[in-house]
């Protein structure tokens, strides 16, 4: 069946399975395509309705296969455009695969050079690799002639990212031509490490070597160069095959070492005890498959990260062997796991090892556990030692990393530096010089980039400023760097200044921040901020928080500062006395626990100070507070506090009333019941009297779930002698109870 006849078909599937009206509506392609609907008959419109709208990349596919090879213009022209939609990647990608598709169809593409802009256009633009691979898998529809030269340029060129010369050496590697193989090479060698690993895991996965040194390489591009077509492609076949036999080899090894792992993992849970788990791990970690080795290696990190992280102590010498284990993986591994391990007396291995390590990647790893190790060895308590040698060699290994240009290393050249500055030991000339090493490094870096780098360099700084016996020399040199960079576009750097700025002197450090840094756009610096008024601030600063209380995210941060200012000692009464109606004037804005929580302090300040007027306005304000929270055990607390410290009968008679109302609400009848008893053992409750009326409140406006009947046979009970008044009312009571008892009697 040819290619038109099948496009017939789906025509055809495509007019029953979708709505008739498709045809004359918008399709919702590119303006250029739109522009020219009216030119499309329905054929077109449902094939590109197909192609953008598909519900299943088989019909999307079809679609594009169609169109591909049909001779109205409108159909390329409808192609190309989609092809360059950078918001429906499933039509972008129906197209390269038709495209790829068409290298074994027996109909071949007019004028297919049309496509090779966009496919490379492709290549430079999608830094996820999803279309990339379509687009470069569809450029081997063309000769190498026609698309080597943006290929290779596109490569080579060092203004793009790396990723989009990684998609340009990927579709290299899937060209079956050696002038694509010796581009490859080329790139070996080129300053961009991430093009120059992208180049030699290409030509790896192609099984051809890529030699160790420049001699080997200039061999290998000889051969190359002495093939002629036909050897080559020859050649090609074959390693293509042998490669995917490796890959075949390495899938089943990949298999196995898994099962083999997932039995390990069975034999180490049945372990009962660290004793027992700790010998079978350093029994793995000696023997002599890496695979197993690796597998020990990661149950040792885990363990050293979990919740009991002491190791067995015998692990110790086994893990200082694999630092120059033969397997790099092994050696990355050990690193990894000994930068967590600064206890262990490492040291010396560690230094030795990084003298003579090839592999990048370890030897910082090595660094990084080096430094860990010297950290713990300058500490006070350490159980060991080191030289003033390794010391000196860390150090200068420090400075190392942080003048090199790749940002990782740079900063944890500075964590090192820091750590190993933390400790004392050092002459003023040495220390001078380290530190100074972290502003001439800073000093490099370009101003208006390198925000990251620059803010993990300030923060190392700052640390330095905090933790460091040297804090003095650190924060006379860098003080000033702290306040020049507060106004900075990165975060991180603004947040790492704060940092500096507070280590140094925190009562300065507030003025500064309050004058510079108030509205910052950075949460973590508001954060730093709030805290630190907490801590240091006073009666000025009670204004500004308070704005931000109910309207940031800080809200309960804010408030937690405050309280802070008001527990403070030197913070006298009169000022918790001037918020008090200012905090109650805020309806909504504090919550009925955080006011709780400023009358308590409100009430010890004003007890401390012997002011009795303010303290029976805090407590007037908690028993209101508690009665409407609902705590009645509390509000009856302080009304009985309240009823000893008031000074005339009016007043403990006015509270006794306010203290009957919250034992009945809280159901606390034996209290209310010896309340009412002691109150008539003085004298006859007349009708008017405010343990009469807060009753029959109650009575007759009974809270949810209230036992009316527990409540009159409670006052029922109170024995009294010569009370008629009482007597009287409490007759009216019951007899008002036997009424609501029997509804259908009029009242």
């Amino acid at each position: 069946m040819s290619i038109k006849s099948a496009g017939l078909i789906i025509l055809l599937l495509l007019i029953g399975c979708q709505q008739v009206g498709v045809a004359t509506e918008a399709l919702g392609i590119a303006p250029e395509v739109s522009a020219d609907a009216a030119e499309l008959d329905v054929q077109l419109k449902i094939n590109r309705e197909a192609l953008l709208k598909g519900s299943s990349d088989q019909i999307r596919i079809d679609a594009a296969t169609v169109l591909l090879y049909s001779e109205d213009k409108m159909a390329r022209k409808i192609l190309l455009n989609a092809l360059s939609l950078p918001d429906n990647t499933a039509a972008q990608i129906a197209i390269c695969t038709a495209l790829s598709q068409a290298r074994n169809a027996e109909e071949p593409v007019t004028a297919k050079q049309d496509f090779i802009a966009p496919l490379i256009a492709i290549l430079t633009s999608d830094e996820t690799g999803d279309i990339a691979k379509p687009a470069a898998d569809a450029t081997l529809l063309f000769k190498y002639e026609q698309v080597s030269n943006q290929l290779e340029e596109k490569a080579s060129d060092e203004s793009l990212n790396a990723w989009a010369r990684a998609n340009a050496i990927y579709a290299l590697k899937l060209q079956p031509d050696k002038r694509a193989i010796l581009k490859l090479m080329e790139l070996l060698d080129d300053t961009d490490k991430q093009v120059s690993l992208a180049s030699a895991e290409a030509l790896t996965s192609l099984n051809i070597p890529i030699g160790t040194d420049a001699a080997s390489r200039w061999q290998i591009k000889s051969d190359f160069l002495r093939m002629d077509r036909a050897e080559f492609l020859r050649v090609w076949e074959i390693r293509q095959h042998q490669a995917k036999q490796i890959q075949l080899l390495r899938e089943q090894l990949q298999l196995w070492q898994e099962m083999y792992q997932a039995a390990l993992d069975v034999i180490y849970s049945g372990k009962e005890g660290e004793a027992d788990k700790g010998k079978f791990l350093a029994e793995s970690l000696a023997n002599s498959e890496s695979t197993v080795r690796l597998w020990a290696l990661e149950k040792v990190h885990q363990w050293r990260t979990g919740t009991s992280p002491k190791l067995p102590a015998e692990l110790g010498p086994v893990l200082l062997n694999l630092i120059a284990d033969p397997d790099a993986d092994v050696r990355l591994k050990t690193a990894n796991v000994l930068s967590l391990m600064g206890e262990l007396n490492s040291a010396q291995k560690l230094l030795t090892q990084i003298e003579t390590e090839q592999d990048d990647q370890i030897r910082t790893e090595l660094f990084v556990a080096l430094g860990a190790a010297c950290n713990y060895a300058l500490l006070p308590n350490a159980e060991f030692k080191i030289s003033a040698e390794i010391r000196k060699q860390t150090l200068e290994l420090a400075v190392e990393y942080l003048f090199e240009q790749d940002a990782v290393k740079v900063q944890k050249g500075a964590e090192v530096l820091k750590r190993l500055l933390e400790q004392n030991s050092l002459t003023s000339a040495e220390v001078n010089k380290y530190i100074g090493a972290l502003s001439q490094r800073y000093a490099q870096l370009d101003i208006q980039g390198d925000g990251m780098l620059r803010g993990e360099l300030l923060s190392a700084m700052a640390g330095l400023c905090g933790q460091s016996v040297y804090s003095t020399e650190a924060a006379k040199m860098f003080r000033p760097l702290f306040e020049q960079v507060l106004h900075d576009e990165t975060n991180l750097v603004r947040e790492a200044a704060v940092d500096g700025l507070i280590y140094i002197d925190k009562a300065r450090a507030l003025e500064i921040l309050k004058r510079d840094s108030l509205n910052d756009s950075s949460a973590v610096v508001q954060e730093k901020l709030i805290i630190l008024a907490g801590e240091v601030g006073g009666k000025d600063d009670m204004g500004w928080l308070f704005e931000r209380i109910g309207t940031t995210a800080q809200s309960e941060l804010v408030w937690q500062a405050m309280l802070k200012i008001f527990k403070r000692d030197e913070t006298k009464a009169d000022l918790l006395k001037e918020w008090m109606p200012k905090l109650y004037a805020q309806n909504g804005k504090l919550s009925k626990e955080q006011l709780a929580s400023f009358l308590e302090i409100a009430e010890r300040k004003a007890q401390s100070e012997s002011d009795a007027g303010m303290l029976r306005d805090v407590r007037e304000h908690l028993a209101d507070l508690y009665t409407g929270n609902g705590d009645f055990e509390r509000a009856a607390e302080y009304l009985g506090l309240l009823r000893e410290s008031a000074e005339t009968a009016e007043e403990k008679q006015a509270i006794l009333g306010r203290l009957l109302d919250v034992y009945l609400q809280a159901g606390s009848l034996e209290s209310a019941g010896q309340l009412v008893t002691n109150s008539l053992l003085e004298k006859d409750l007349e009708p008017n009297s405010v343990l009469v009326s807060s009753i029959e409140n109650y009575l007759s406006h009974p809270p949810e779930g209230a036992d009316i009947d527990a409540v009159l046979k409670m006052l029922g009970a109170i024995e009294t002698a010569d009370r008629p008044l009482w007597d009287m009312q409490l007759k009216v009571w019951l007899k008002k109870a036997e009424k609501a008892q029997e509804p259908n009697k009029p009242a």
